[in-house]
């Protein structure tokens, strides 16, 4: 189990595709997540999507791999987070 955190964390630290914030995912505010991962798609030029799915891969690839770790307040902003990075790329809600 080890060795998957370690994968997981490697990625979310050193994507290949997005450089991110430092500690992106640890932010209290859904808006400034969105915004941060928003700008580190729309720089990259590694990714090989568009910028809104990148930026909705990273999102989503963290809330799964963190699971259990993650404690029911943070999922819960991450969670909103992906409703405003909809917002900010201009896409339909989900919800």
């Amino acid at each position: 189990m080890a060795a998957a955190r370690k994968w997981s964390q490697d990625v979310t630290g050193h994507s290949d595709a997005l450089d991110l914030e430092r500690d992106v995912f640890t932010l209290k505010d859904p808006k400034r997540i969105a915004a941060s991962l928003k700008k580190s798609a729309e720089a990259s030029h590694r990714r090989k999507s568009s910028p809104f799915r990148s930026a909705m891969s990273m999102l989503s690839f963290y809330i799964n791999r963190a699971g259990k770790d993650l404690d029911a307040k943070q999922k819960r902003v991450l969670e909103d987070a992906k409703d405003e990075l909809r917002e900010a790329f201009g896409k339909p809600p989900k919800r």
